[in-house]
């Protein structure tokens, strides 16, 4: 026995075989800026970064797409780096359906090891990545000290 077959006049949906775990990351994204801005914290989320080293630097780049450099604040506090800033909301015309940029006070800290100098750290602001130069203090190179034989009487 063969059923019915229902014909509507209206446009089917598009199926999204994947929706569900979108609806699941945007939870998940929820919930942790929700940890984030817990009691004791003052709301700041942390932007992606890298710290490297090299011979003569730490070098510090931080993912700020969208923010202009008036809007980013970089100060040395002993031997921690501190960034700190806002990422504004753009106005748009229409309804916003969907966000996944964040926006708002964003904080970042890291504690630099070693002396360095910091009347000559270097901040830059290009293509959505600050970088951050903090030179080394100058120490004691390597050398290699040849023994020579002596002679003994």
């Amino acid at each position: 026995m063969a059923l019915p077959v229902r014909r509507t006049s209206t446009t089917p949906t598009t199926w999204r075989p994947y929706r569900g775990f979108e609806d699941i990351y945007s939870e998940f994204d929820r919930l942790v800026q929700s940890l984030v801005s817990a009691p004791g914290g003052d709301g700041a989320w942390l932007p992606a970064a890298d710290v490297s080293e090299t011979d003569a630097a730490y070098i510090v780049e931080i993912e700020l797409p969208g923010v202009h450099r008036e809007d980013v604040d970089v100060e040395l506090d002993g031997n921690e780096l501190v960034v700190t800033g806002e990422v504004k909301e753009k106005k748009r015309e229409g309804l916003l359906r969907r966000r996944t940029r964040r926006v708002g006070n964003f904080e970042y800290r890291v504690t630099l090891p070693g002396d360095f100098r910091p009347d000559d750290v270097e901040a830059s602001l290009a293509h959505g990545v600050l970088t951050i130069q903090v030179p080394k203090a100058q120490t004691t190179k390597h050398s290699k000290i040849e023994v020579s034989e002596s002679s003994s009487k």
